[in-house]
């Protein structure tokens, strides 16, 4: 049987970057990834990947920004006064969690300190990257598609 949209499904992935480098895999959350396909809980180019799919099956992707974190936002990127920041010594490269009015908690990423600013960087770390992912589709839990 082919995984199709509605399906809920389990996989195995590694993913990793252009150069190489894995950005994260199934292993270290000490589990395959399950969800619904077809329902957004993953990137739409994961998605994608694994319609079609059968148990045991591996494939490999490669997905472009469009179809994973999107293209970087500049207008994402911001320069609040530091007196706005958390008390202690702002670092270029650590990730701070803002509060939105609505209570929703975002990370951003410090990239730059001034003696007056700290520019934060509030795109997903991996916008603007294509994401490479190998796929092994583990169990197809349930199916609850009507055709």
């Amino acid at each position: 049987m082919a995984v199709k949209n509605g399906d809920t499904i389990k996989v195995d992935y590694v993913g990793s970057l252009d150069d190489g480098a894995i950005f994260d895999r199934s292993a270290v959350h000490g589990a395959p990834l399950e969800f619904k396909v077809g329902s957004g809980e993953v990137i739409k180019g994961f998605d994608d990947a694994v319609i079609g799919m059968e148990v045991g099956q591996t494939k490999k992707r490669s997905i472009p920004p469009e179809q994973a974190y999107g293209a970087v936002n500049p207008r994402m990127v911001q320069a609040l006064p530091r007196e706005q920041l958390p008390p202690g010594e702002p670092k270029v490269g650590k990730t701070l969690i803002l509060e939105l009015p609505d209570k929703q908690q975002v990370p951003a990423r410090i990239t730059a300190v001034t003696a007056t600013a700290v520019t934060l960087d509030l795109n997903h770390p991996l916008a603007g990257k294509a994401l490479h992912f190998e796929i092994t589709l583990r169990e197809i839990v349930r199916n609850t598609s009507l055709f």
